[in-house]
């Protein structure tokens, strides 16, 4: 039976596993530029790219997904009831404080992120402190802090990295393969044949790389969520704190000004508004129903 503990290991698999396949996608995509444009370097280039991201994605992705959304940094005396809520549940969990930001957004939403638990953020939106109550809002920062003891948080901060610069190599593919001659390296019939495939390759796996990297998101469990609700209600021990708070979030219109594509799975609810969630999009969601969601925490009472 799945616990706590083998959810840990499993997002350490995961990690590695996620680290791994996107060397490879990014490698595989340096490859092709490089038989392409006939430029060898670009093939140097696209590891040096795979290894820094990767690098980067451990180390800065926090500061990175922070900076895209206009978190601002909230100190003690800014807001002392939210600071004391967030301290009192550390204390409770057994984590160190974290810390925490606002967003500038009315929508009620929040995420966390980091590389671990000494290093780790929560951001709020003003909207999220703003329309719910205190133990509503006791629930979602005990989701929050839950992602970080479960350590969910590297796993969803560097997939936000991967996915943004693999996205990128994919549209500088697309657009530079029209502005190249087929058939540079072709010399004779099997070869121009040869070189043609390559290139064919090529234009399909820039196609479908932000497919794959959709899929890269998605690969993050929506059982971490359901892990999340579950632990935030044994450490508040009030199920129906996060359950309320997951139904006004749920049915909250307002949209997000600064959330992106990349960055949707971070939140506790996918920032989109329900009626733009179309079929297509539900099969990459890394979010179960939010119905769902809140009849587990209700079971729980």
């Amino acid at each position: 039976m799945a616990t706590i503990y083998t959810h840990i290991e499993s997002n350490n698999w995961k990690t590695f596993f996620l680290i791994v396949l996107f060397i490879f996608l990014v490698v595989g995509l340096g490859w092709l530029f490089a038989y392409w444009l006939n430029e060898p370097l670009i093939l140097i280039i696209a590891i040096f790219i795979a290894v820094f991201q990767t690098f980067t994605g451990f180390f800065w992705s926090d500061k990175i997904i922070l900076s895209l959304t206009r978190a601002q940094p909230l100190k003690k005396e800014d807001s002392p009831s939210i600071y004391n809520l967030v301290e009192n549940l550390c204390l409770t969990a057994g984590l160190p404080m974290p810390k925490i930001y606002i967003l500038p957004e009315k929508q009620p939403n929040a995420f966390a992120t980091g590389r671990d638990k000494n290093h780790a953020s929560i951001a709020l939106t003003q909207g999220l402190i703003e329309k719910l109550n205190r133990t509503e809002l006791e629930g979602v920062i005990a989701h929050e802090l839950s992602h970080i003891g479960n350590k969910d948080i590297l796993l969803q901060s560097i997939v936000v990295v991967l996915v943004s610069l693999i996205i990128l190599l994919s549209h500088f593919f697309l657009r530079i393969s029209f502005f190249r001659p087929i058939g540079r390296r072709g010399r004779g019939e099997s070869g121009g044949i040869i070189f043609f495939l390559i290139f064919l390759a090529g234009i399909i796996a820039a196609i479908l790389a932000p497919l794959a990297a959709s899929l890269l998101k998605a690969a993050i469990s929506r059982k971490r969520e359901f892990l999340a609700d579950a632990t935030a209600a044994l450490l508040t021990r009030y199920p129906e704190g996060l359950a309320g708070a997951l139904e006004k979030i749920s049915l909250d219109p307002e949209p997000m000004r600064y959330a992106r594509e990349a960055t949707f799975h971070l939140y506790i609810k996918n920032p989109l508004p329900k009626d733009k969630v179309n079929w297509f999009a539900k099969l990459f969601a890394t979010h179960p129903p939010i119905e769902e969601r809140i009849k587990r925490l209700r079971m729980m009472l």
